[in-house]
């Protein structure tokens, strides 16, 4: 077999050179736009593909250097962390720290969920992890940033496992919201309920304009939040119990912005950090996809088709009578109910997609468009991180 190897400038080029077949395919094909599937996710799994049946035929095998994957990781989960802003959850009020505990509660149901059905199917409780709330709630960018963490744990494939769940997650969520949505407002008649309203209560504090000028200090604010990062790290892993290598960042970032707030000793920039952040991402799945071993899949097929039904269920169950019901029993809440969804089982651009379908039919949810961006965004990549990491040690 012919083995090829590539260094870790090879490796990134190869992801981007992926990146862009994805984007065109996203132009293309309307399925793949519709279900918001990030472009890097489409290219890297076509490699995946072929570099699978290159394999399993005996004809090549690739190899990366993927240190930059690692490096764009925690840039990206640092700029996650300058995003967690206190006085956004004070100007929010009731509802948003109501939502924000419903979110909070999804992802502890859908670990819980996972971990004991691996009871059941006696397979590792860290398969379970792989399709709870890394890949769900998590989406593509925290399965790729806790797949190797499993695997250091003695998981082999856990990143192709949970690439797989949160692929099948985005689709699921899209299929769902919509429906969901539909059905609690004509069920219930809660047109009547709609408030069309020119201001909000709620108030987002991150920055929507950016500044050319402005992007060097954010870089440099987020290199400083990483590398002070590894010190937190390094304290955090002599407790004895085991972190991603991104968390002391996005605690030291956290920090860092809520101290600029409160105290006015510094400027933050987090718009220009999240569009930084965006692009570490980008790069992060690009990489993540192109290493994917596919064959590794094959084992665990009944098992992985098993748990991830019980996780589409579960969030069915949990957006139509827990959030639905905690936040309302109105019109906002059904939206709020399909937004769920979306990032409940992907991301925060599929929950978007599922209220503008269902606002653009029906009527505007403004207390929606402001709460799950807010929520789906800035809080509950925070909040999954802490949570996983205290079930990987106690599984």
């Amino acid at each position: 077999m012919l083995e090829m190897k590539f260094d870790m400038y090879q490796t990134v080029a190869i992801a981007v050179g992926m990146l862009y077949v994805g984007v065109l395919l996203k132009r293309r094909i309307k399925f793949l736009e519709k279900f918001c599937i990030p472009s890097p996710v489409v290219g890297g799994l076509l490699f995946a593909i072929f570099s699978c049946v290159l394999y399993t035929s005996g004809v090549a095998a690739f190899s990366f250097d993927e240190t930059l994957k690692t490096v764009c990781m925690i840039a990206f989960f640092t700029s996650v962390g300058f995003q967690a802003n206190i006085k956004v959850i004070r100007s929010g009020g009731k509802s948003l720290a109501i939502f924000l505990m419903c979110v909070a509660t999804l992802i502890f149901l859908q670990n819980v969920l996972a971990v004991g059905l691996t009871k059941v199917l006696d397979v590792n409780a860290f398969v379970g992890l792989c399709t709870g709330s890394i890949s769900m709630v998590g989406g593509h960018g925290t399965s790729g940033a806790f797949g190797p963490v499993l695997e250091d744990l003695g998981l082999n494939g856990a990143t192709t496992l949970c690439t797989a769940a949160a692929t099948f997650g985005l689709v699921m969520g899209s299929l769902m919201g919509g429906p969901l949505g539909r059905r609690l407002i004509l069920k219930n008649d809660l047109l009547k309920t709609a408030i069309d309203a020119d201001e909000s209560p709620l108030v987002e504090e991150e920055e929507k304009y950016r500044r050319k000028n402005m992007y060097a200090p954010a870089t440099y604010q987020l290199v400083l939040a990483m590398g002070l990062g590894t010190i937190v790290a390094q304290l955090l892993s002599q407790m004895g119990m085991t972190f991603p290598v991104y968390i002391g960042a996005l605690i030291v970032a956290a920090v860092m912005r809520n101290y600029s707030e409160f105290t006015g000793a510094f400027r933050v920039h987090p718009g220009e950090i999240n569009d930084i952040g965006g692009i570490c991402l980008s790069l992060f799945l690009g990489i993540a996809m192109i290493t994917l071993k596919l064959w590794q899949l094959a084992e665990l097929a009944l098992p992985l088709v098993v748990l991830l039904t019980s996780q589409t269920v579960l969030m069915f169950l949990f957006a139509y009578f827990v959030v639905y019901n905690v936040l309302g029993r109105d019109y906002d809440a059904a939206i709020l109910a399909a937004g769920t969804c979306g990032f409940g089982m992907g991301a925060t651009p599929n929950a978007m997609a599922n209220m503008q379908v269902l606002t653009s039919k029906f009527a505007p949810s403004v207390k929606a468009y402001i709460l799950v961006p807010i929520v789906g965004s800035m809080f509950t990549d925070f909040i999954n991180s802490l949570m996983i990491t205290l079930f990987i040690n106690f599984v």
